[in-house]
């Protein structure tokens, strides 16, 4: 099963999309200003889902494999993440995924 996954405790929930087959779109709540959008998805199934998160202009692919449970974070710290959005899902068929979109803190500067 594609269980939505977790977020970890300092981070809240905006969205979430429970497990779903093929190709599907969702929305997710306004965060407060300054705070970075957390994309997490997981996926069972042979076959790369494409991710487009169109408010922040972010689009990413991920690899899904028959018979193990992938799962990858993706914190988006820009401008214009605290905003409202679309998310949109484009995958094969035999692809099980699910989404948990979150609100939690910028991600920290390199310090160099």
């Amino acid at each position: 099963m594609a269980e939505p996954p977790e977020l970890d405790g300092s981070e809240r929930r905006a969205g979430q999309q429970p497990e779903t087959k093929g190709n599907a779109s969702f929305s997710y709540a306004k965060g407060a200003a300054g705070d970075a959008l957390i994309v997490a998805v997981r996926c069972r199934g042979a076959g790369t889902i494409k991710v487009v998160v169109k408010t922040v202009n972010v689009t990413f692919p991920l690899e899904c494999l028959a018979g193990e449970t992938r799962t990858t974070y993706n914190q988006i710290g820009i401008s214009g993440a605290e905003k409202p959005g679309t998310v949109s899902v484009t995958a094969p068929s035999e692809v099980h995924w699910s989404m948990t979109i979150g609100r939690g803190e910028p991600p920290a500067e390199d310090q160099q």
